[in-house]
């Protein structure tokens, strides 16, 4: 009897952060799902926002370059008071976007409650049942350090559970512009 190929499929997780910005990568073949890296960008130690910003381009590049992922999930901002914070915040986000969208993978967002309800059944669960969950469901030995790094990978997760739609279906602006002939004004 043969075996049916199993379509695979590699999501990249990231939890933006001026400070610490975490990342998670799965592999989905079939109903699989395989832990293949996660962590943390550590950022606090740059002196300026300008250096941090470019610090995350570079580090999401390589890990896109590195794991040629097929989807990038992020974490939607959070409405905050603090509209300094919440700036610098999107800028960061900006950022990794601006990383994936260079290399064409389409990006999708997702609401923290989304998030944390699609992986514990909880949208207010706290930081530690969603990274407890996932070291159930991935084989997590040991809780990390710092809980950014399973905060993107529930992010990962959340987009797998949503039938990995991206806000994006194709991949470039020319497939875009083929698709929709009718979108674009003449000169």
């Amino acid at each position: 009897m043969e075996k049916k190929n199993l379509k695979e499929k590699i999501i990249l997780g990231l939890d933006p952060g001026t400070s610490i910005m975490g990342y998670g990568i799965i592999l989905i073949k079939g109903s699989k799902l395989t832990l293949l890296q996660f962590g943390v960008i550590h950022l606090s130690k740059l002196e300026s926002h300008e250096l941090r910003l470019k610090k995350i381009f570079d580090r999401v590049l390589t890990l896109l370059d590195e794991f040629n992922p097929d989807d990038v999930a992020l974490e939607a901002p959070f409405f905050g008071k603090n509209v300094q914070s919440m700036l610098k915040l999107g800028r960061a986000q900006g950022v990794a976007m601006a990383a994936a969208l260079h290399r064409q993978i389409p990006i999708v967002e997702y609401a923290p409650k989304k998030v944390k309800q699609s992986v514990t059944g909880n949208g207010n669960a706290s930081k530690e049942q969603v990274a407890k969950m996932l070291m159930s469901l991935l084989g997590i030995k040991e809780l990390p350090k710092l809980l950014d790094a399973t905060d993107a990978l529930a992010v990962a997760l959340c987009h797998h559970y949503q039938n990995g739609e991206t806000s994006t279906k194709k991949k470039s602006w020319e497939a875009f512009v083929t698709a929709n002939p009718k979108r674009l004004k003449a000169k």
